[in-house]
């Protein structure tokens, strides 16, 4: 069986930039980039009409910039992964972008090939930060559902936040997939929160488990 193509919008205002990071994903055998744009609101509107999986998307653009962008993705309901690619280097820099939905981000300096590893990461649902981010994520969170989870739902978000798929959380807790589906819906009713995608930074923030990245 083929490997499943992983589809990226691009976004970011400088056409040359969009324009090597096409050339090389599209040098990736599991990667197609499907898509670009320059600002915020055309990322919204690409992702709509394209449904990309991951979409690299910078923060510091001209107009709508990528924190409009992760927000108007939410409000739409895009369950697209979007991994931040940024030359900002301070961790308080890309906290919003964090908590506005980005499942991580990388550096513009980053090597191609770990460019490559972090969209296929982003993908499979992991959360992509700096420890020195999620500390800062953890000291701003104060969700007051946190201490009702039971042992069972916590162990079910912490595999959740591993990007394991409610099969294979089954699988792995020894229940079925009905279950699963059961506490997750209980998990995001305690927290306030809306996907999987969240869960998963949520329990990276509150340290339930290890980030993956840098």
């Amino acid at each position: 069986m083929a490997a499943e193509v992983i589809r990226v919008l691009v976004v970011d205002d400088h056409p040359v930039v969009r324009q090597g990071l096409r050339t090389f994903l599209d040098l990736q055998a599991d990667i197609t980039v499907v898509g670009e744009a320059a600002d915020g609101a055309t990322c919204v509107t690409e992702a709509e009409r394209l449904r990309p999986d991951v979409v690299l998307l910078d923060l510091r653009m001209p107009g709508t910039d990528g924190v409009y962008a992760l927000h108007g993705l939410r409000e739409t309901g895009n369950p697209a992964r979007v991994l931040v690619i940024t030359s900002y280097t301070e961790p308080t820099a890309i906290v919003p972008a964090v908590r506005a939905g980005a499942a991580g981000y990388v550096y513009k300096d980053v090597d191609p090939l770990a460019l490559a590893a972090a969209v296929r990461s982003v993908h499979a649902g992991h959360v992509l930060l700096h420890p020195s981010v999620a500390r800062l994520l953890a000291e701003g969170d104060t969700r007051p559902g946190a201490a009702t989870l039971t042992a069972r739902e916590r162990e079910v978000l912490e595999e959740v936040a591993r990007g394991n798929t409610n099969r294979e959380i089954a699988r792995r807790l020894v229940l079925s997939e009905k279950t699963v589906k059961t506490h997750m819906t209980a998990i995001l009713g305690k927290l306030g929160l809306n996907d999987r995608t969240q869960a998963a930074l949520y329990a990276v923030r509150t340290g339930l488990v290890s980030p993956v990245g840098k």
